[in-house]
Parts: C-alpha cells; sequence; structure tokens
C-alpha cells in the first residue's frame, strides 16, 4: 500500500448503505454489539461492492429516499477511487473497531460511529451516520479512509 491516504467518501446525500440489526431502529443507542454489527455490515457490504463491481446489493440497503436519488451506476462512481486501485478492507470481519468518538445520537435523530480497524499494515478510518428508515439503522453517510501505519 502506498505512503497516502485514500480517501473517496460519499457525503451524507450521496450515501446510504446498509443496514444494521434485524432489532427495530429507534431513538436509543445501540449496544455496542449492534453498534459493531452495523460498522461491520456496512463496510463489507461497500467492500463487496468495490471489489466486484456490483454495486447493486448496496444500492438495495439503501434508505429508499436513497435508493430513489442514487443509481448503482452513481454509487459506481464515488467509490470508483476504490475500485480502481483493488483496495480490499475484508480484515474488518476479523477485527474490533476501535472507537474514536463515543457513540451519539444528534438531536435529528442521526446516529454517529467514527473509529478505525487497525490491520497490520494499514488502519481502515470510518466516519459512519445512520438514521431509523424502514424499522431499521441505515447508513446516511460513509466516509472511509485507509492510512498505511509508519513502522519504525
Amino acid at each position: 500500500m502506498p505512503h497516502s491516504i485514500v480517501r473517496p467518501v460519499l457525503w451524507a446525500a450521496l450515501v446510504g448503505v446498509l443496514v444494521a440489526s434485524p432489532a427495530v431502529a429507534e431513538d436509543k443507542l445501540p449496544n455496542p454489539f449492534a453498534q459493531e454489527v452495523l460498522i461491520k455490515t456496512s463496510l463489507l457490504t461497500l467492500n463487496d461492492a468495490n471489489v466486484t463491481g456490483n454495486y447493486t446489493v448496496l444500492h438495495a440497503k439503501l434508505a429508499k429516499p436513497f435508493r430513489e436519488q442514487f443509481t448503482p451506476d452513481k454509487l459506481k462512481q464515488a467509490f470508483k477511487e476504490f475500485a480502481d486501485k483493488k483496495i480490499d478492507w475484508e480484515v474488518v470481519a476479523a477485527k474490533p473497531p476501535i472507537a474514536i468518538k463515543d457513540a451519539k445520537i444528534d438531536g435529528e435523530g442521526v446516529l454517529h460511529l467514527n473509529g478505525f480497524f487497525d490491520a497490520a499494515s494499514t488502519h481502515v478510518i470510518y466516519d459512519l451516520d445512520f438514521v431509523p428508515s424502514e424499522g431499521e439503522w441505515k447508513a446516511t453517510k460513509l466516509e472511509v479512509n485507509l492510512k498505511p501505519v509508519k513502522t519504525q
């Protein structure tokens, strides 16, 4: 991995990824296990889309307003840099997320989850927002950065 930060981003209006646990999304903070499920399933669904070039499943997991606004092709363009560089972060499946901010629900009902996964040579840094949609937590922002770990 080169020594630069790879940083394709889909901001709130452009993003929507995945869904949470089978539990119904509420206005209360999900427990740590449910937060980890949200984080990992969101990142792994995006990773699968980037690796395969097929953004249909990612699109299907968007909240309805985002599905109506953003096609799979628009999602593919938004994450083109990851796909072009053949970046694969499936290692997050085996690692625990490390929070860099406390999880919180803001005054508009948005759940904010921020942190990283400590992989051997790279940190997978995430900034995710979720809202209750169709009875589940679904992402409204998905920002992923890859940062090489400095070795001594």
